[in-house]
This record gives C-alpha cells, structure tokens and sequence, in this order.
C-alpha cells in the first residue's frame, strides 16, 4: 500500500525531469554589454540652466568615443550668455589589466599583473566675451595620457591589449550659479555608468 501512495509522486518528478536537455550556453567573449562603445553621441540641451537667450551660435555639440576609447568633443560657440562663464566637464571611466615590466624584460612576460579602475578627465572654466559669447574648445579624454602605477618604481607599466574597457563617460556644460553635482547642466552628453 505505502508503495502505491508513492507512484504519483515518482509519476510528477519523472515528468518535471523529462523536459528536453539544452546545452550549456557559451559565454561570448568582447566586453560586458553595458560598456560604453565606439560612436558618435549627441548633447541634451536644457535652457533652464542657462542665461535667458542663450542659445547655441556657431558649431555642432557631440561627442565621439573612438575605438581606442579615448573621446573627443566638438567646439562651438554660445551666443546670449551675457556675462556668464561655463565650467566645461568631461570625465572618462575606464578599467584596465596594467602589466608591470621589468625595462629589461620579456614584456610578453610581466613581473606583476592588476586590474585597475581609473579616470581620465578634462575640466575647464571659460569666460564670457564682452559680446556675450562663449567659445567652448574641443575637449578630450586619453585613458593611455592616465599614469598608471606598479609595485616597484623601477617597472614600467602599460595597459594590456584588449583589456582597456570604457565604462562610462559624461560630457557638461554648466553655467556659472548652478551645479553639475545636482545635474544643472546646460549641455549634457553621458552614457554608461556615472564616472562622478
């Protein structure tokens, strides 16, 4: 009898078990999805954060992440600023296998190896010419400008091939009486994680 009350249970988990077998699945190999990738990304503009009549005059605002991940962002020209100056923000998160090398040494042979997180950034102030106009200069991030560090001061680090990885970015142009920390930004390009 204890034998029969038990045939159901053995009947359901033979059929919970009979689903067809997959195989496993292969990771693909390139960075994670969410990594910031090479391309072209255009600006957000919010006139509440600017100067009433602010408006862009001469140029186009974007930003380009090459495909050796360091960035480039366009010049142009603001017009109806009055005499309010910009702070202009670009900041670049990267992570990277650093191998440390003996100058001597078989550099296909590091000494020590780590995996580092790092930013790379460009900040600067522009004032507001007599005419009520701001020249916004290219700006640019190069995660191979970063120093990276070793162990002993004598290696000689360099970031590993196809290690280097951009994690995120963001382009800001604030003006003078608001904060790019409460994201008062007048221009803003960003993609990834937050590199703040």
């Amino acid at each position: 009898m204890k034998r029969l009350a038990l045939l159901p249970i053995i009947a359901l988990a033979l059929a919970a078990c009979s689903d067809a077998i997959t195989a496993p699945k292969t990771l693909e190999p390139g960075p994670p999805a969410l990594d910031v990738s090479p391309g072209t990304y255009s600006a957000t503009i919010n006139g509440s954060f600017a100067p009433s009549g602010a408006h862009l005059q001469t140029g186009s605002i974007g930003c380009t992440v090459n495909t050796d991940f360091s960035i480039d962002c366009t010049n142009f020209q603001l017009a109806g600023v009055g005499n309010t100056n910009v702070l202009v923000i670009l900041l670049a998160l990267y992570t990277a296998t650093i191998d440390c090398n003996n100058p001597g040494n078989n550099r296909n042979n590091p000494i020590e190896v780590h995996t580092t997180e790092f930013a790379a950034s460009s900040i600067l102030t522009v004032n507001s010419t007599k005419n009520g106009r701001l020249s916004i200069p290219n700006r640019t991030a190069n995660p191979f400008a970063v120093a990276q560090g070793c162990p002993n001061p004598n290696w000689r680090p360099e970031i590993r091939d196809g290690s280097l990885r951009l994690l995120g970015f963001r382009y800001a142009v604030v003006f003078a009486g608001f904060s790019d920390d409460a994201n008062e930004d007048y221009v803003l390009i960003a993609s990834g994680d937050d590199p703040r």
